[in-house]
């Protein structure tokens, strides 16, 4: 095993050290996308939602999740969810209330959706009126994204959320999750995941009004989905793949570097990758991501993933390493580079979150700070944004001209309309400047 991890190191007196970086970059945005062959099949997948409706959401749910449903079974009833709240764990229900504070109160503090007016013009900030939130059920039940989803939206003024996630436990969803939708107030939540819970979102079905806006992350399947799905309605981003890039120096604890890198890359799929201008720290880490993985319970596939989409790249100096980040464009990023750490994160224009020292683990960021978890994968964090409040309104545009300010003004746009041959356009101007009086 040490030798096998000792291939994720790449150093920069390597001849092939921009071609392994390259593999290293590729390799991550190629597991945020479906191959040609598995992308028919998603488009088959969606055909058949769009011609069958409720009946191919319960074949495609009995053939990749194994649970077969009537479409009359699809929501969970609100029995379900009352039941889930009064049997969960009293003290994770108070981590949970805690933890849904801290996210409303910080997703309040960024909000911008006030109504702002100037003299002829302005913007009008709508709340969208029904969204979908895609909740994972795969590996591990996660409530959190309920709340990293759904609280924004409900900030923002939103009145109307639904939840998908599919049935892998006990041929439902898990009580934690339906616990948290309780707790937010959440009544349509359907027991329902994958390509064809989306496309079921974007254009309705029979027991499933359709949504303005899908949010939420998922497996490459689902977010393939949601870009197919964009114009139907809106999205957020593509989160797909867990990601983490680790900045780190001398300084850095490589004990603890390597623990956060095994917590992105236990996610199968999930990468976790280290930049250092340190060759001793490198060497550390891959001793203690040895070390650390014979006492995971999902070493096997964690190895997998270190192997796939995982490198400890050892660059010659600091100050070089930010450019490259930026090139990276990661889900999480960490910089543990001691005092130097502020300095080095207000070079980095590209990440989905900053996690600043060495007590700032991606996980404070996954349950507790207040910002989404929600995040841009797959380096798409060079123009996607971290999913948050502001992302759950729609702005309008104002105008509003009067006489003596259309007059003011005519000339010049009757130019610009006729230079763009829209003598229609000149008119609906020229008209009103002729028979002023």
């Amino acid at each position: 095993m040490v030798n096998e991890l000792d291939k994720i190191l790449i150093k920069y007196d390597q001849p092939d050290f921009e071609k392994r970086f390259t593999e290293i970059r590729t390799a991550v945005i190629r597991a945020a996308h479906l191959d040609r062959d598995k992308e028919n099949q998603l488009d088959a997948i969606l055909d058949e939602v769009t011609k069958r409706d409720d009946e191919a959401v319960a074949e495609f749910t009995e053939k990749f999740d194994g649970v077969k449903l009537t479409p009359e079974r699809f929501r969970i009833s609100e029995a379900e969810l009352n039941d889930a709240h009064k049997a969960i764990d009293k003290k994770l229900l108070k981590s949970i209330r805690q933890a849904i504070k801290n996210v409303k109160e910080y997703q309040s503090k960024i909000f911008i959706g006030k109504d702002k007016s100037f003299k002829s013009t302005g913007i009008r900030y709508t709340p969208i009126k029904r969204v979908g939130v895609c909740v994972p059920g795969a590996s591990a039940p996660l409530p959190s994204t309920v709340i990293m989803t759904a609280v924004p939206a409900q900030v923002a003024g939103v009145k109307e959320i639904v939840v998908i996630s599919p049935p892998r436990y006990n041929g439902s969803i898990h009580p934690v999750i339906l616990a948290t939708c309780k707790e937010l107030k959440i009544k349509e939540v359907y027991r329902i995941g994958g390509a064809q819970a989306v496309m079921a979102l974007a254009k309705g079905t029979k027991t499933i009004r359709n949504v303005d806006k899908i949010v939420g992350p998922g497996n490459a399947w689902v977010e393939t989905a949601k870009k197919k799905v964009l114009g139907l309605v809106g999205i957020d981003s593509i989160a797909c793949t867990s990601e983490v890039l680790i900045i780190a120096n001398k300084q850095a604890n490589p004990a603890w570097v390597a623990a956060d890198m095994l917590s992105q890359a236990e996610h199968n799929p999930g990468s976790a990758v280290l930049f250092t201008d340190s060759e001793k720290l490198a060497l550390e880490v891959l001793a203690e991501l040895n070390k650390q993985l014979m006492e995971l319970s999902r070493s096997k596939e964690t190895i997998d993933c270190l192997m796939k989409f995982s490198a400890i790249v050892v660059f010659e100096r600091m100050a070089d390493i930010p450019e490259w980040a930026n090139l990276f464009a990661a889900e999480h990023l960490q910089i543990q580079c001691g005092n130097k750490s502020r300095q080095i994160a207000a070079k980095i224009k590209n990440a989905g979150a900053i996690f600043i020292g060495e007590y700032s683990p991606v996980a404070v960021g996954d349950y507790w700070a207040g910002p989404s978890h929600t995040l841009p994968t797959g380096t798409s964090a060079r123009f996607f944004s971290a999913l948050n409040s502001n992302d759950f309104v729609k702005s309008t545009s104002i105008i509003e001209y009067d006489k003596k300010k259309l007059a003011a003004s005519a000339e010049n746009i009757i130019r610009l309309a006729e230079a763009e041959g829209l003598d229609a356009h000149a008119r609906s101007v020229r008209i009103r400047q002729e028979n002023r009086s």
